[in-house]
């Protein structure tokens, strides 16, 4: 006798976890909610396999990570994590329960309507987590600083001329700086302190993330090292990119990872009308960001710095090409651009997107000589 399909939605909250199934050919069942604890999940896998040959179990991606999706699979059951912002949302719908949630994921997971994520193992998700931290510094750094110098401001305390911000010198003179009201004093010293705090907890967080990429598998190192030869790709930048998207052949092009990362321009066509928008926003944030920092490095001439070319020692010249490539190719954009009168952001946004190509072609090249690699030593 053939076993049926049994598909499961999850709609989970950190204490709370709201169950709906879906055999093949029945209708969606709501089973209520159970406590979101290892035991209790373990407990209903084990009842709703009962005579079940396959069990399907998807859930939407959120703040509670990928602790469920480990402890399925872990099991033997099948689970899914899904894109919450690609889930069919009808236009008249304007009553949401989490009982409600756990139904049309079930259903519309047996459709096949649902798009799953990427999950990282656990080498990806530990490094994304501290360069995830290291991003939080960085704005807490710029939040910190703001405040300290729109306290100076409306003292009227001006820094000298030709003298840098947030320099050497500069956190020199401001530790020279002295208030004659008490109130005043402590404040100001207060600000300076969370500056100070800032860039020490930036210290320790690069100088662990240095670490934490010698002790990744040698794959990542690889994918981290090639990224690094594109011009405005540091190793903070080439690090986020790859803990970010993963493995980059999973792609089958270029213009795969471009959608990803939301950089696509939006579209609302209709009959004989085309019409085309902003970039739809709909994808990682993290990778959005700093590609689109990389691209601000494409308005100067092509050219192959100090910096640059010490990133690119050790790389292979095919990988050493597509940087150069790249290069000509965004400089050229970026001009063309500029001389139609484009927006700055929007040229930037434009050169960023064609930059993940780059990206795309570096990182397929590079899983390309790693398996080469490997391939000869288990011949040899």
């Amino acid at each position: 006798m053939k076993k049926s399909i049994r598909y499961v939605g999850l709609d989970v909250h950190a204490e709370t976890i709201a169950v709906a199934v879906a055999d093949e050919d029945g209708e969606v069942l709501s089973l209520g909610k159970l406590p979101n604890r290892p035991q209790y999940i373990a407990k209903l896998m084990k009842k709703l396999r009962k005579d079940r040959q396959t069990l399907r179990v998807c859930y939407e991606a959120g703040p509670c990570g990928y602790a469920l999706y480990w402890q399925l699979t872990g099991m033997g059951v099948e689970c899914e994590v899904i894109a919450p912002t690609l889930i069919p949302v009808k236009s008249g719908d304007r009553v949401k329960t989490d009982r409600r949630d756990a139904k049309k994921l079930a259903r519309l997971y047996r459709a096949g309507e649902l798009t799953a994520v990427w999950v990282p193992d656990a080498e990806h998700e530990a490094l994304r987590d501290l360069v995830r931290a290291r991003e939080a510094a960085k704005r807490d750094q710029l939040r910190a600083r703001h405040r300290l110098a729109k306290f100076l401001l409306r003292r009227d305390v001006r820094r000298p001329e030709k003298m840098g911000r947030w320099t050497t010198k500069h956190r020199q003179w401001l530790g020279s700086l002295k208030f004659a009201h008490p109130a005043q004093e402590a404040t100001f010293l207060d600000y300076l302190h969370e500056v100070d705090h800032a860039a020490d907890r930036l210290v320790r967080l690069e100088r662990a993330i240095d670490e934490a990429i010698e002790r990744t598998p040698r794959e990542l190192r690889a994918l981290i090292a090639g990224l690094q030869a594109l011009r405005g790709v540091a190793k903070i930048t080439a690090t986020t990119i790859a803990v970010e998207v993963g493995r980059l052949s999973r792609f089958a092009k270029a213009p795969e990872l471009m959608s990803y990362s939301g950089t696509v321009p939006s579209e609302h066509s209709s009959g004989g009308r085309t019409r085309r928008g902003a970039i739809t926003k709909a994808g990682n944030a993290h990778l959005r960001r700093v590609i689109g920092e990389a691209a601000f490095s494409y308005r100067f001439r092509p050219n192959v710095g100090v910096g640059l070319r010490k990133r690119q020692e050790g790389l292979s010249e095919e990988v050493k090409s597509i940087a150069w490539k790249a290069q000509h190719r965004l400089y050229e954009r970026t001009r063309h651009l500029t001389n139609q009168g484009k927006e700055h952001q929007k040229t930037v946004t434009a050169v960023g997107r064609e930059l993940l190509g780059f990206v795309w072609a570096i990182g397929v090249q590079v899983e390309r000589e790693v398996t080469g690699e490997a391939n000869e030593r288990d011949m040899a």
